[in-house]
């Protein structure tokens, strides 16, 4: 690295910050910044909770899956409303697998009879629900077709730390059919891991401790799931890749080369379908055995038992495999000064059935904020860089319209994007946003600016506030400490579930989810239940929240597209990246002791042998202790991008005002260019240890979490699955990774520090 000539570039630029403490916005000189916050202020005064009532009331009106009739219509109108708004928009369509059941039966055989009704009924409150001609009924996408009779057992919640359990009961599922409940870890993984483990079929429940009358009210009179009520969902192993389960990583468009359905990795191994608690309670009634530990005790009137025996259940699901149109609806508003510099933000618009929640409620958002675009424009407003606002078709089955769309224009995507902004629903409650920490500082700044509707403070304060009265007791004065002065609110990561995943974690494009909630918690997720009447009852009743979505959206996104250098920020990724390798050098540090202490009280006799029905009087048996591990990659990888990182703060605190305004396009454009690669540089071609299709060595889904981020994925998993020698390779490859983002910011620092001299 070049750090001594940066250096001195540094020293010879003026002391007047392209960051003035005045106005605070990174990547603007004086006078852009007083010219971006009268737009702002202006942009933030138009969206109308009434229009946001009204869209609502429209795009839920019917049930709009994948397929329906209603999506199409759906997609057609919004298309309607941008070209009305002023905007150049367009739909553009892909043919994707999308299964819908033919046949569906479950049944207790033995040792009583009972059969499944799977069915939601309709409330007479709520029109909505009785539209059932046009509802999908109550299943799980990708599932594959099956007919099974098998002894029944209860897993909890069906994640791998429950079959360990299993084991030490002395119980396998090998043969029979699982009954999990919803909760804890993502629906997909369920049934991958019951495959793992032997099973030949899976159901699951929704329990009513986790969403149901053990938490409050149930529907219609309060917002918790009724005793019938089912939520549908995806259960494609989406770890390996999302999107259609036919053409990994190309565009599924007509021409399209196609896997065959039997060889789509991403379906399940074995039959799977969801239930009601009041169809899994005579089931989990009928089971015997031990009774399960207290941890995996739900609220139904019974005496949970793991089993198997004596239930029996016939499983029987037969599924049209058919391939369905999407219509993903792209509106552009062309950049005047940067073109070829794109700020994306998207939401979906399909549904499980009429989705008010998921995913209108956060649909309705985005389109208010091209309304505010559009009279912004008529008033003379011209972004720097392009804005591309996307209303995904086809996210609920498995991101298929963002995933296809991105993988249809990844090559352009890869030269041209710079930041995807991603809501998916939104409600009543506190703001929360995830995603890639070079945003960390940007998104603080945009929350800062926005009025919470509620306690009427900035929408970054009443996150603080509430973050400090929902410390634990256990928290350190450390923590405690942190929470108070911190200048920056820190941001979780993202793993998968929504629309950002194929522009983070595959095409490594700067991104971040948002959204508000967690004051309107509901039991109608992916159910006929998720429509206007509950949404208007028990959530964001007076969109108010959905108001200030569309105000925190706006001004990222215009934040964004109008700055003159990209406010991108690695003090706060440099820092926590530092985090991440510091905890898996203590996972490293923890496995191998533990392993160190279980061998030693094997020897001294503590393990009694083990009680097993499969194997009688079965021995504990002593792991091989794992190598001490080098982490010398990440720490240099680490210090390097330390390094830099002060380097590139240096040259940003020294640009002047002046020589900002001044700079010659091409000479910004060269500086923007190479800070959109930093998050490029994060990625590998070779993806993830057994899937590709995952690039990013930062962030991603973890393979037996389904949703939940991994950091540091390939170290992280490698450690947690004791694979060590994998462990190693992978360290030496995520440390050459934070050595080429160290690169990346290098490159942009002498950019800058040359175009500012």
């Amino acid at each position: 690295m070049k750090a001594i000539a940066i250096y001195a570039l540094c020293l010879c630029l003026s002391a007047t910050a392209l960051m003035p403490a005045d106005l605070g916005l990174t990547g603007y000189s004086a006078d852009a910044a007083r010219a971006e916050r009268d737009w702002e202020v202006k942009l933030r005064a138009i969206p109308d909770t009434a229009n946001l009532r009204t869209y609502m009331q429209r795009l839920s009106a019917r049930p709009h899956h994948v397929g329906s009739p209603y999506d199409k219509d759906n997609a057609e109108w919004l298309l309607a409303k941008l070209k009305e708004f002023g905007l150049d928009a367009k739909i553009e369509t892909f043919d994707v697998l999308f299964p819908t059941p033919k046949q569906r039966a479950l049944e207790l055989v033995g040792p009583t009879k009972f059969a499944a009704r799977l069915e939601e009924p309709a409330v007479s409150a709520d029109a909505t629900s009785s539209q059932h001609d046009e509802q999908l009924p109550t299943y799980n996408a990708y599932s594959i077709d099956g007919d099974v009779t098998a002894p029944l057992v209860y897993v909890n919640y069906g994640a791998p730390a429950d079959y360990d359990e299993l084991d030490r009961l002395g119980i396998s599922v090998k043969g029979a059919i699982v009954i999990a409940r919803y909760g804890q870890t993502w629906r997909g993984i369920k049934p991958k891991v019951a495959a793992e483990h032997g099973a030949v079929g899976c159901l699951i429940y929704s329990d009513p401790r986790d969403d149901g009358y053990a938490v409050g009210d149930v529907f219609p009179a309060g917002p918790m799931r009724p005793k019938d009520g089912v939520q549908r969902g995806s259960v494609m192993d989406m770890p390996l890749y999302p999107g259609d389960p036919l053409t990994p990583g190309v565009g599924a468009t007509k021409d399209a080369k196609r896997l065959p359905v039997e060889g789509a990795p991403t379906l399940t191994k074995i039959p799977v379908m969801p239930i009601s608690y009041s169809d899994a309670q005579p089931l989990l009634a009928a089971l015997e055995g031990r009774v399960v530990p207290d941890t995996w005790r739900g609220a139904l009137p019974i005496s949970y038992h793991v089993g198997p025996g004596p239930a029996r259940v016939h499983l029987k699901l037969a599924f049209n495999w058919d391939l369905k149109p999407l219509y993903d609806v792209i509106a552009r508003i062309p950049g005047s000064s940067y073109p070829d510099e794109w700020i994306l933000r998207g939401n979906h618009h399909d549904a499980w059935v009429n989705g008010a929640e998921d995913p209108v409620s956060g649909a309705v958002a985005l389109l208010e904020e091209a309304r505010a675009f559009g009279i912004l424009l008529k008033q003379g407003w011209k972004p720097k860089r392009t804005i591309v606002l996307c209303l995904w078709d086809g996210e609920e089955p498995g991101l298929l319209g963002s995933t296809e769309w991105a993988e249809a224009h990844d090559e352009e995507l890869a030269r041209v994007a710079a930041v995807y902004i991603n809501s998916d629903s939104n409600g009543r409650g506190i703001f929360q946003a995830e995603g890639s920490h070079t945003l960390e500082r940007f998104v603080n700044s945009v929350t800062k600016d926005v009025e919470d509707p509620e306690s009427k403070v900035p929408v970054a304060t009443r996150l603080r506030d509430f973050r400090l009265a929902g410390l634990p007791e256990s928290a350190t004065p450390q923590e405690r400490q942190e929470l108070r002065a911190r200048p920056d609110l820190r941001i979780d990561a993202l793993g998968s579930g929504s629309d950002y995943t194929a522009f983070l974690d595959h095409l490594g494009i700067a991104s971040m989810n948002i959204g508000f909630g967690g004051e309107d918690r509901g039991g109608i997720y992916h159910s006929i239940y998720d429509d206007f009447y509950w949404y208007t009852h028990f959530s964001d009743t007076t969109f108010v929240y959905g108001r200030a979505l569309a105000q925190v959206a706006g001004t990222a996104v215009m934040r964004l597209a109008d700055a003159e250098l990209l406010p991108l920020d690695f003090q706060d990724f440099t820092e926590t990246i530092g985090r991440y390798v510091q905890e898996v050098e203590k996972l490293a540090r923890d496995k191998r002791d533990q392993i160190i202490e279980r061998n030693r009280q094997i020897d001294d006799g503590v393990f009694a042998a083990i009680d097993d029905p499969r194997n009688p009087k079965l021995p504990p048996k002593k792991e091989n202790v794992p190598p001490i591990l080098n982490f010398a990659p990440l720490e240099n990888g680490l210090a390097a991008l330390q390094h830099v990182t002060e380097l590139y703060d240096h040259a940003l605190a020294h640009a002047s005002d002046n020589g900002a305004a001044a700079l010659a396009r091409a000479s910004l454009r060269d500086v923007n260019r190479r800070l959109i690669l930093v998050e490029r540089a994060l990625t590998s071609q070779d993806g993830l240890p057994n899937r590709q299709w995952f690039r990013h060595q930062i962030y991603a889904p973890g393979f037996y979490t389904g949703y939940g981020v991994k950091t540091l994925p390939a170290v992280r998993e490698s450690l947690e699955q004791k694979q060590w020698k994998l462990a190693e390779e992978q360290i030496a490859r995520v440390g050459k990774v934070l050595e080429n983002a160290g690169e990346a910011i290098q490159g942009a620092t002498s950019a800058l520090a040359q175009a500012t001299r």
